[in-house]
């Protein structure tokens, strides 16, 4: 398995920016081959953070290229920051 995290900074409305996420997103996300499971958390003081898990690497790269894309056109005015990605393979998991 392999999983991305995102970190966004700056978050303008936490609210709305989850709610896009579930409702337009998330769908989409669905559709990536090797899809296994997606978490959006707000931490509080204007960051959020999402976690995408995949059965392989292409599958997290494909999930990478549609987040880019989404944040472009619906989530621009909500995050203004570029985020922090990181992704690896999974070496332990429960």
């Amino acid at each position: 398995m392999y999983a991305v995290v995102r970190r966004y900074e700056g978050v303008t409305d936490p609210a709305e920016a989850g709610r896009r996420v579930g409702e337009e997103f998330v769908p989409i996300l669905r559709q990536v081959p090797g899809f296994v499971a997606y978490y959006w958390v707000d931490a509080g003081d204007g960051v959020m953070l999402s976690t995408g898990v995949f059965e392989d690497r292409a599958g997290a790269e494909e999930s990478t290229a549609r987040a880019a894309g989404f944040v472009r056109e619906r989530l621009a005015e909500l995050l203004p920051q570029a985020p922090l990605v990181t992704a690896g393979e999974v070496v332990a998991h429960s």
